[in-house]
């Protein structure tokens, strides 16, 4: 049966209902939320008039839990627009809508008799065929769908997704017991290819994978910091970025999620578990239960392990919780000679080796927590799982750990973990053993380019399905290099198409990076079809080197600057004016220099996160590498269709102006960044290299030409440049922006207005990009600049104002 989705209906419209709803609404489906009618009317409805038999009354609830999701930040939705795509009801009224819904999703209490009549409900006008699934976070599947007609059965399941629904790539599919095989596997693609997330197939037990796991290492952790002495910030000092999870880390992700939500799962693996082997561990440790009766329950009451405070000098602090005392103190520095030994390793993956290898109170702590992780998801597996890379997907998409418990088990050694539980007491499953014994001595492989792992029945290394869509950097990397320096690699990824990946820190774009894209251009105009600049890190590039442009400035080398801002545009036109098709791929973080390049690519396949934006602003400077010069350009292209010219201009003029960050890559067609009609957007990252390719070889096939230089870019002039700068001088006489604020804006006007040309005039894009160049230059030399070009690289963030 050929199965589409183009409208879903959602009951039940909290915080997950809402988010759940935004994110199809994000993908393009119709959305129909439902809710309950409210039992009693506000005191302004009374004061209106209003009878609870009034639509506007009736549907207050829903209404107001999506208002209120559309406001929060970060956002759920890619777009404001696409809230459009959401219709809204109420139960009592609506619920025969749902007869024309392909997919309907129960999102209300996490009571079992309230689902059930939900369900009862929902059977009286839902059509046969349609998919009917529940998410749940822990109430057993099984019982759900007791006392359902047979088509029902066959077509519900669990759906679990991870809040936010737009961020956490989780989507746990739970089969009932009568779930047919088909309903699965179209979720699982469906999960996949559409919604963009990493979909898992898990079995009908208490918490099913991911929080089964992340639980257990929760509650492990607050077991053991009361024996190991440790404190709030110690924990998350060991347990974030370092061994790539999240900056929250633990205590502080408590505090977000809300304790009680992490006690109520907690309590129902130690009620259900009861045969789990480490079944008091899920018991609350004695602080826990003091915090829950205190309502310390993390953000949403306002104090939790962390507490926001302002000091009498009107300050705010933020102060830790003491787990002895459990009172407030200041926050203390939490400082490891094992960490300090990890700085110099860039990848992650390798630094667990050199962790569990410390020899003071961190190297403890890592053996202890990793002993304890081993052991116990090796023995849920066949219990939770069959397969073990599905509690890996599980834990690096639901929990945003960057490896999975056996990807790092992996990385420190298989025997090495098993001589670490020795020491703790602990055992691993059987089936480890035997993989030992079988010579299998790790999790996974990889060969030609994909990843394989332990299939415990066959005790064989098996293919990770569904890998087929993906192109992984990581896996081919090595096999085919044709080019490498000490800013990029560049890969032949097959069928005439090449990538240059960024390998410089954060993907900074320096001249070793500009060289490498060069290096890449001449390849593929040589021997190949086409060019893909894309990477697989977790930001795709956070713009040029601002340390050069520092030093250069510091030290006066105004020539050398021109030569590398020349290079840079020169590198950027030869993206545009090459005879082989050019495709960027940006993702995450995508900010000046990494934007500049997305503009002069034939052709964006962009994430649907992608934050881009021309941000030079924030450090006293213009885009530089062209930057300036194809927002001038693209405003003279919306000239030609017929739009008001001043206004265009002044839209891309702000863009720049204010530093403009889009949300995601939607929100990048607004501000002008991505073109429509020409570039695309992808929900799932994990498909980017594999669709940049793609679109790279039909625009060979296609017969791509090579593109003729620009001479018909229309600048407006003294009429632009006069507009410009009586706003400029209108915002600083009102003191919106600084002196030297006003300056940097209006070097952009000159730019992008064309100078101070007489009349509306042609001009070539070298002319823009010549303007471009010396008012950058000369910004450099202003000392307001240089100051924020020294502030910036002494906190070590991003290009962004």
């Amino acid at each position: 049966m050929q199965r589409h989705i183009k409208k879903v209906a959602i009951i039940g419209s909290g915080i997950m209902g809402s988010g759940i709803a935004c994110h199809f609404a994000n993908i393009g489906v119709e959305v129909l939320l439902l809710d309950i009618t409210p039992r009693e009317l506000t005191a302004k409805e009374k004061a209106k008039g209003l009878t609870l038999e009034d639509k506007i009354v009736r549907n207050r609830l829903v209404n107001d839990h999506l208002k209120n999701a559309l406001k929060s930040k970060p956002s759920p939705i890619y777009n404001q627009k696409f809230a459009n795509r959401i219709t809204t009801g109420n139960i009592t009224d609506d619920i025969a809508q749902i007869a024309t819904a392909d997919w309907i999703i129960e999102v209300v209490v996490e009571r079992l008799d309230i689902k059930k009549s939900v369900f009862e409900n929902i059977e009286k006008y839902r059509k046969p065929g349609t998919l009917i699934t529940s998410n749940t976070s822990g109430i057993p599947i099984q019982f759900m769908s007791e006392g359902r007609s047979d088509d029902f059965q066959k077509h519900f399941c669990g759906t679990h997704f991870f809040n936010p629904a737009r961020y956490l790539k989780l989507f746990e599919i739970i089969p009932g017991p009568n779930t047919t095989p088909e309903v699965l596997y179209f979720l699982n693609a469906y999960g996949e290819k559409f919604l963009g997330k990493t979909s898992v197939i898990a079995k009908d037990t208490p918490a099913f994978i991911g929080n089964r796991i992340g639980i257990f290492s929760i509650m492990s952790l607050f077991h053991m910091v009361k024996e190991m002495d440790l404190t709030v910030e110690e924990v998350d000092k060991l347990t974030g970025p370092v061994i790539g999870r999240p900056k929250s880390a633990t205590f502080r992700t408590v505090d977000v999620v809300g304790l009680d939500t992490l006690v109520h799962v907690a309590n129902g693996i130690y009620d259900n578990c009861p045969n789990d082997e480490n079944h008091d561990l899920f018991k609350l440790p004695a602080f826990i239960n003091t915090m829950m009766e205190n309502k310390w329950l993390g953000s949403k009451t306002k104090q939790g392990f962390y507490k926001k405070v302002v000091s009498e000098d009107g300050k705010k602090e933020i102060l830790s919780l003491d787990l002895n005392t459990l009172a407030y103190r200041p926050k203390k520095r939490a400082k490891f000679a094992t960490l300090e030994m990890t700085k110099t390793i860039d990848n992650v993956i390798d630094r667990f080796k050199v962790l569990v290898k410390g020899k003071d109170k961190a190297g403890d702590f890592y053996r202890k927590s990793f002993a304890a992780l081993f052991a116990y998801v090796s023995n849920r597996i066949p219990e939770i799982s069959d397969d073990l890379y599905k509690i890996d997907d599980a834990m690096k998409a639901g929990f945003g750990w960057e490896h999975g418990p056996f990807q790092i088990w992996d990385a420190i050694g298989v025997a090495k973990g098993i001589e670490m539980m020795k020491t703790e007491g602990l055992t691993p499953a059987n089936w480890v053993t035997d993989m030992l014994a079988s010579e299998n001595t790790s999790f996974y492989t990889v060969k030609e380019g994909a990843t394989y792992f332990y299939d415990i029945p066959s005790k064989k290394q098996t293919k990770v399905p569904g890998q087929d869509a993906f192109i992984i950097l990581n896996n081919i990397r090595k096999t085919t290099e044709v080019f490498k320096n000490s800013g990029v690699v560049i890969e032949d990824i097959g069928d005439g198409i090449l990538n240059v990946e960024f390998q410089s820190k954060m993907n900074s774009i320096g001249s070793d990076v500009l060289a490498g894209i060069n290096k890449g251009i001449d390849l593929a105009e040589q021997n190949f079809r086409g060019l893909v600049i894309g990477n697989q890190a977790a930001n795709f590039s956070v713009g040029a080197n601002i340390g050069m442009i520092f030093m250069l400035a510091i030290e006066q080398e105004y020539d050398e600057m021109n030569m590398a801002i020349k290079y840079f545009q020169d590198t950027m036109m030869r993206m545009r004016y090459s005879s082989i098709p050019t495709v960027a791929a940006p993702h995450g973080m995508t900010f000046g220099g990494g934007c500049e390049l997305s503009l002069h690519a034939d052709k964006v396949v962009a994430a649907a996160e992608t934050y881009m934006g021309l941000v030079e602003f924030g450090v006293g400077l213009i885009p530089g590498g062209g930057g300036s010069k194809e927002m001038a350009l693209r405003a003279s292209d919306s000239f030609k269709k017929g739009d008001i010219e001043l206004n265009v201009l002044q839209e891309n003029f702000l863009t720049i102006g204010m530093a403009k960050v889009s949300t995601s890559g939607y929100e990048a067609f607004d501000l002008g960044l991505l073109q429509k009609g020409k570039d695309i957007i992808v929900v799932n990252k994990d498909r980017q290299i594999a669709t940049a390719k793609a679109q790279a070889i039909i625009m060979a096939e296609h017969g791509y030409t090579q593109p003729m230089r620009r001479k018909d870019v229309k600048v407006l002039g003294k009429q632009a440049l006069g507009m410009f700068i009586v706003g400029t001088d209108a915002m600083e006489a009102s003191h919106y922006i600084s002196e030297h604020d006003q300056k940097i804006a209006n070097k952009l006007a000159y730019v992008m207005a064309g100078g101070d040309l007489s009349e509306p005039t042609l001009v070539t894009e070298q002319y823009l990009l010549d303007l471009e160049r010396e008012a950058f230059l000369s910004l450099t030399t202003e000392r307001k600049t240089l100051e924020r070009l020294e502030h910036m690289l002494k906190k070590g963030k991003p290009l962004r104002n």
